[in-house]
């Protein structure tokens, strides 16, 4: 059995994103928590947020005990990508990308 959350269209590149989920994968929930907390990444805060949430699911969806929960996955997929522009000098036009992350955390128990 596992609990899961999602977060869609999250305005932070999955590049970024990517780098903060490496850090937490087949932890236990609170260790993962612990090492959100202190990390001085921007995708931090989100993901931390997202655990939280996927421990909410777990205990009051599937009455999983919170105390041997453990982030067996968690991915980011790039979501829709915004297209701007910029002027730049003599006319020209300079694309940017607004990148947006689509993110998922799995837990499941202890065996």
């Amino acid at each position: 059995m596992e609990a899961r959350a999602y977060l869609r269209n999250a305005r932070i590149s999955p590049r970024k994103v990517q780098i903060v989920l490496d850090l937490i994968r087949n932890k236990p929930v609170d260790l993962a928590l612990a090492t959100l907390d202190l990390t001085p990444k921007a995708a931090s805060p989100i993901v931390a947020k997202l655990v939280k949430s996927a421990q909410a699911n777990a205990e009051n969806n599937f009455s999983m005990d919170k105390d041997n929960l453990v982030v067996s996955e968690c991915f980011v997929t790039p979501g829709p990508i915004m297209k701007r522009i910029m002027p730049r000098a003599q006319g020209r036009a300079y694309r940017i990308l607004k990148r947006t992350s689509h993110i998922t955390v799995v837990l499941k128990e202890k065996d």
